[in-house]
């Protein structure tokens, strides 16, 4: 199975995006497939993150993909993230 999410995607069509903690997440790219992950507690997902005190108009950056599961909530993401990793 290939990574299904390993070309980095365009800010306006991210795979993803996650919101908490005052945080923005749009996931850009991950770098390994969703059950690869599953093993790695160190999995990273290439993201623009936003936050209006520290960073207000954004950057782009690896982010811990359990960071930003365990900070954020999904609030849309494509069919096929949604299969991977809920809704």
């Amino acid at each position: 199975m290939k990574n299904p999410f390993a070309k980095t995607a365009e800010l306006d069509t991210p795979y993803a995006i996650y919101s908490g903690g005052g945080f923005t997440w749009l996931i850009l790219k991950t770098y390994q497939r969703p059950d690869k992950e599953l093993e790695n507690e160190n999995a990273r997902w290439f993201t623009f993150a936003s936050h209006p005190d520290y960073c207000p108009d954004g950057e782009y950056g690896d982010a811990y993909a359990e960071e930003i599961k365990g900070i954020g909530r999904l609030v849309g993401g494509t069919p096929e993230w949604r299969e991977h990793y809920g809704s």
